[in-house]
């Protein structure tokens, strides 16, 4: 799948701020916790790769609690760096927005990098190239958050889906809609089972991931470069 697929239609985007967060349970919280979780290896006036930067919602947390941080952010569709640069506003002076994939980035080397919600619209292969393009950017033992919808181990994508999709769409979410929503998600995201996002972290080069979040199908982990 073309991670950037979704991410063309224009009435997506337009909800993409206000609906984003009601989607993923503990959203700010997440982006808080990715903050801390960079900032205990990151100097204070770190250089941050963020990956799938579009619409700009991490940038910002980061940049609003990080003064001193700059950044790069990548991302493959032009109308959600577009969302971006409006949703930082005058932080925008200290992040360096680029279209594109990870490929195209500079070679840093980096104090941290971020990929936030993405990694699921990628097979293996396509996100183990990620991951690796994203190690080779890295200064070493860098820290690396991402999170992502994922499988429990031994657990059943389209059940957790559908208790995703169900936390989505509120209080009048009903059992069967969520259900479907769940079914379809789960025939279009090529998800991955906890112990294979470790082991895909680990073949990129990446060591000591950890979870450190989890919320119905979305899960995070922490690892270094």
């Amino acid at each position: 799948m073309n991670a950037a697929q979704p991410f063309t239609d224009p009435a997506m985007i337009a909800a993409y701020v206000a609906s984003t967060p009601r989607k993923v349970p503990g959203f700010a919280d997440l982006h808080r916790m990715a903050m801390l979780l960079l900032a205990e290896r990151a100097p204070a006036a770190a250089d941050i790769l963020v990956v799938g930067a579009g619409g700009g919602l991490e940038l910002k947390a980061f940049a609003e609690a990080q003064p001193d941080w700059r950044f790069v952010g990548v991302d493959p569709s032009a109308a959600m760096l577009d969302l971006a640069r409006r949703v930082l506003g005058p932080l925008g002076a200290r992040v360096d927005l680029r279209q594109g994939l990870v490929d195209s980035v500079p070679p840093g080397p980096f104090d941290g990098a971020t990929c936030l919600l993405t990694l699921h619209f990628l097979q293996r292969e396509e996100r183990l190239h990620t991951l690796r393009e994203i190690h080779r950017r890295l200064k070493p033992r860098a820290p690396l958050v991402v999170a992502h919808h994922s499988v429990s181990n031994g657990g059943e994508a389209t059940t957790w889906l559908a208790r995703s999709a169900a936390f989505a769409g509120g209080p009048g979410a009903g059992v069967e809609r969520a259900r479907i929503s769940g079914a379809k998600m789960a025939e279009h995201l090529p998800l991955l089972s906890a112990d294979e996002e470790v082991a895909v972290l680990r073949e990129a080069g990446f060591a000591d991931a950890a979870l450190f979040y989890a919320g119905f199908s979305f899960r995070g982990w922490i690892s270094r470069a």
